[in-house]
């Protein structure tokens, strides 16, 4: 590297460095180890009958990619079909496929609420509808987490301070780094109450919650101020992401919503998995209470080692604390065979470094045994020891 093109990267090397002081510097590592950190919660991305249906799509002449955007030559019969019985799926009037749920939360969020409403977030939303709600018009709001009263005192105040327009709660049904649910009918009532929209993302929750996997909002199909996104990453086992909502939303998101209207539409074949994925959860409801079983018997056994999640559902939180000390516990026991990631700032608040454990169908109940004997351990203590949560 000559000294010109050096001197041009400084800026870029000192915040590296600078990140690697704070024990915060990334880095892309290959899979390896018993599965203890993906979101294939129900084990279907690499199940026989989503191959075999990618396969026959093959052969049947379904194209790899789209070719262009779905308001060109793009709109394939395969995101067609997906969208209907996807609707159908989850008891909503349409749905709308993109290419992931980070950019179908950045679309929505981008595109529906406008100048003059607001959103209020959830502390604790993914980024993309934090980054998404920066991007967008409409003012936005910051509630703690998992607490109506703090949502409800916001839009009072937004209101007695002369705000005007549409209201926009948004939440996760499931969050992804502790594991814990939000409380959807208080904030459905809410929502009612205010005449505002309430979206859900339902990352972490479809296919492992609900009739069916239908997810935690299933209870409040037909609302049409609830707009759900549905991750297709996760427990369908595939990629892409759903947003249900009314056919107004939707013909609205067609013709104004950038991300949309701008982008390759996704592979036709993604679209074949997803939906092969949705009718598995109607044919193989086993999957969903092994699961659920699974679930259960981690929660069980994290007691009787004396650390009790905070959570209970199959995203579990083990929290450090320390950033170097967090990625030191993950290592050791990556090196045993386990592959649990460690958690860092930004992407969990500071001084919460944890190790985010996730159950999958990818592991047996002897999987979860022999990693928490790995897990306390590597922690100083023994089953039994009672010595609390290691939090």
């Amino acid at each position: 590297m000559n000294s010109t093109h050096a001197a041009k990267m400084t800026d870029y090397v000192a915040a590296l460095r600078a990140l690697e002081d704070d024990d915060r510097l990334r880095s892309l590592k290959p899979r390896a180890g018993i599965d203890f950190s993906s979101n294939d919660y129900l084990g279907l991305a690499s199940a026989p009958r989503m191959k075999r249906a990618v396969v026959a799509a093959l052969e049947a002449g379904t194209p790899i990619g789209a070719g262009g955007s779905r308001l060109l030559r793009g709109n394939c019969e395969e995101h067609e079909s997906l969208e209907a019985e996807a609707a159908r799926f989850f008891g909503a009037e349409t749905a709308l496929f993109f290419g992931g749920g980070y950019v179908a939360n950045f679309a929505v969020l981008t595109t529906l609420p406008q100048r003059g409403d607001l959103l209020v977030l959830d502390s604790l939303v993914h980024a993309s509808i934090h980054e998404g709600a920066r991007a967008g018009r409409a003012d936005f709001r910051i509630s703690a987490h998992n607490d109506p009263e703090s949502v409800e005192s916001t839009i009072r105040d937004w209101r007695a301070k002369g705000g005007t327009g549409r209201i926009w709660i948004v939440v996760e049904s499931l969050y992804s780094m502790d594991g814990d649910f939000a409380p959807l009918g208080e904030l459905v009532a809410m929502a009612d109450r205010y005449e505002a929209f309430l979206v859900v993302d339902e990352a972490h929750a479809t296919g492992v919650y609900g009739k069916q996997g239908r997810g935690l909002t299933a209870p409040y199909d037909g609302h049409e101020n609830l707009l759900v996104v549905h991750t297709c990453g996760k427990a369908l086992g595939a990629a892409g992401a759903l947003v249900t909502a009314s056919g107004v939303l939707r013909d609205f998101m067609v013709n104004r919503c950038r991300p949309f209207i701008f982008a390759t539409a996704p592979s036709p074949l993604t679209a074949v998995a997803v939906r092969e994925a949705l009718i598995i959860l109607q044919e193989e409801p086993e999957r969903q209470r092994h699961l659920e079983n699974l679930v259960a018997f981690t929660h069980r056994e994290l007691v009787a080692c004396g650390r009790p999640s905070p959570s209970n559902s199959q995203i579990i939180p083990y929290i450090v604390g320390d950033n170097a000390r967090a990625m030191r516990l993950a290592s050791a026991l990556q090196a045993r065979g386990f592959d649990i990631r460690g958690i860092r700032p930004p992407t969990v608040p500071k001084g919460t470094a944890r190790l985010r454990i996730s159950l999958t169908l990818n592991v047996t109940e002897a999987d979860v045994s022999h990693m928490l004997d790995a897990l306390v351990e590597e922690t100083g203590a023994t089953r039994g020891e009672g010595r609390g949560s290691g939090h």
